[in-house]
């Protein structure tokens, strides 16, 4: 059998030689803006209201990450939504290395099961840049409750069914999430108040309105000053700053932890080569004392890794938490 190849018309090789000329004009320009970014300021969107520890850390890791990228780095808080207005407002913004977002790992690894309509998808339209931080969260109790240790603690909640009440930063915060693990695995009930950030829980537990609190670390200078009762740590290892505080695995709470990884998110789209800069100088800061010494005084660690090990991390919190937001029948704010 005879097979003519007709040769493509004039029309058809005009939009061949288009495309590719688009295709390589985005190349070029791709990996031009790679070789000179950053060229202007770049912004931080913390999706959680100033003094919390999202806020805290960003303000630590970016103080030193201008003179690395050579740049002002600016932060901007946009809380709300459990951190959804921030989140949308960066996975929306221009793909260009000069938006990030810094958010704990629940706006990717939570939000997904407490929203079931979120404006944005955070997997699809966000990229993991840099891990900062693993946060701890300390369980809490004003100083005039009358208990002195985490047994009694639990023991004075057995006895008081849904007469102490417990702040969080808002629905599904990894404060929260805590919380309702307490409850489940011991068996107990307090009333949950959220609120609009860390920040002001914090101010109404330390003024009496509530009566404990899972910290993300906002709070441990007030333990340090008499101010708070410090019972015991939601992780799965104890302390370095509290080595003979114990952790609620070790009371009787099997497997309890409610770490949550914090980090800077990009846009979807931003170029490779950005993302593996910031990735590289965020790093390099979170290995300088200065920064060790802020983010170890909120309680928590430094965290760097890979962008895909970051990602990696939000899969598997996704898992845990996802199966315990249902359990619980936790809905967003």
């Amino acid at each position: 059998m005879h097979i003519v190849h007709n040769p493509p018309s004039p029309t058809t090789r005009h939009l061949l030689r288009t495309l590719a000329c688009a295709a390589a004009s985005v190349l070029l320009s791709t990996a031009a803006m790679a070789d000179t970014w950053p060229s202007k300021p770049i912004k931080v969107i913390v999706n959680f209201p100033a003094g919390g520890a999202a806020d805290q850390i960003a303000r630590a890791v970016t103080q030193p990450l201008q003179a690395a990228l050579g740049q002002p780095v600016v932060v901007e808080n946009r809380g709300g939504a459990g951190g959804n207005i921030g989140g949308e407002a960066v996975a929306k913004s221009p793909a260009d290395g000069y938006t990030l977002l810094m958010s704990s790992g629940g706006m990717v690894s939570v939000n997904p099961h407490l929203y079931p309509k979120m404006p944005f998808d955070p997997v699809k339209d966000l990229t993991p840049v840099a891990a900062a931080a693993r946060v701890l969260v300390f369980l809490e109790v004003r100083p005039t409750l009358p208990v002195n240790t985490i047994q009694e603690f639990l023991a004075h909640l057995k006895a008081n069914p849904g007469k102490l009440s417990f702040g969080t930063p808002g629905n599904g915060s990894s404060p929260h999430l805590a919380a309702e693990m307490l409850k489940t695995q011991a068996n107990v009930f307090a009333v949950h108040v959220p609120y609009r950030g860390a920040a002001p829980a914090m101010q109404d537990l330390l003024g009496g309105q509530l009566d404990f609190m899972f910290d993300p670390g906002i709070g441990l200078s007030h333990v340090k000053a008499g101010k708070l009762r410090l019972l015991a740590v939601g992780s799965a290892k104890r302390s370095p700053l509290f080595p003979d505080v114990p952790t609620l695995d070790e009371v009787g709470l099997k497997g309890f932890d409610a770490d949550t990884w914090f980090g800077f998110y990009a846009p979807a789209g931003t170029p490779p080569d950005v993302v593996t800069r910031l990735n590289r100088e965020i790093n390099k800061v979170l290995g300088t004392q200065a920064v060790k010494d802020r983010i170890t005084a909120l309680g928590g660690v430094p965290a760097p890794m890979s962008p895909s090990d970051f990602n990696a991390r939000a899969s598997i919190d996704s898992a845990r938490f996802g199966a315990l937001i249902k359990a619980r029948n936790i809905q967003g704010d």
